[in-house]
């Protein structure tokens, strides 16, 4: 599968540059917006994994011109900017799929390979999965999370452990489990943190739909009301 990377940070760009083509991607990477667009032209990629932050051409420009210009190819915004409007911009500005960073690099390779594979299958079914509980819907694509219709908003952190409980609904999620998927790679972090994100997170939840519940010794587990 042919990549197009384009991300700014040296550092980022050069590890992800690495540990994609070590899992067999073929990758290109460039750091601003006119370079990207001009790849994206002359060699249209499988998938382009697109920073938001850029000189020349912000992410979102570079997105919008590339679809008026007819490039179909699926894009996956990749970006520190992690909140619910954010998503939703990007969403709407042609984007097929978004990853706030901090980010596991096993979850990015397989957002990257189910995109190649809805591209080299275009009569696949083009509706994302989703999880639903209580009113609660989960659009795994997007990762936006709904009550009624409506977006919730919430932090990277909150959505990530709101996500993770609704992949088991009514069966308890370890705190140590919580803490790899909402903290990863974060050695300095205590494992109590998880606890203030699901306080803050409780408050953000409607009442009358799900529940957020401490199981002693075993973790958290959300069910529908």
């Amino acid at each position: 599968m042919k990549l197009l990377l384009v991300e700014d940070d040296p550092s980022m760009r050069s590890t992800l540059d690495r540990a994609l083509s070590r899992r067999g991607l073929q990758v290109v990477a460039c750091e601003d917006g006119p370079r990207a667009l001009a790849l994206w032209q002359a060699a249209p990629p499988d998938v382009v994994v697109l920073d938001l932050s850029l000189p020349g051409l912000d992410g979102l420009e570079v997105l919008q011109l590339a679809r008026e210009a007819g490039l179909a190819t699926p894009v996956l915004i990749l970006t520190a900017r992690g909140t619910v409007g954010d998503r939703i911009v990007g969403l709407n500005s042609g984007a097929d799929d978004y990853l706030p960073k901090p980010f596991d690099l096993n979850e990015l390779e397989a957002r990257l390979r189910a995109l190649g594979r809805r591209r080299a299958d275009p009569g696949a079914d083009p509706r994302p999965s989703a999880l639903q509980v209580g009113e609660l819907r989960y659009e795994k694509e997007s990762g936006a999370i709904y009550h009624r219709g409506q977006v919730l908003e919430l932090t990277p952190r909150e959505a990530a452990l709101l996500q993770a409980l609704m992949e088991r609904p009514g069966h308890a999620v370890s705190k140590e489990r919580l803490f790899e998927l909402v903290f990863p790679g974060e050695a300095d972090v205590q494992y109590e943190a998880v606890e203030v994100v699901v306080y803050r997170l409780r408050k953000k939840l409607p009442a009358d739909s799900v529940s957020l519940m401490t199981l002693r010794g075993l973790g958290y587990l959300l069910k529908a009301l």
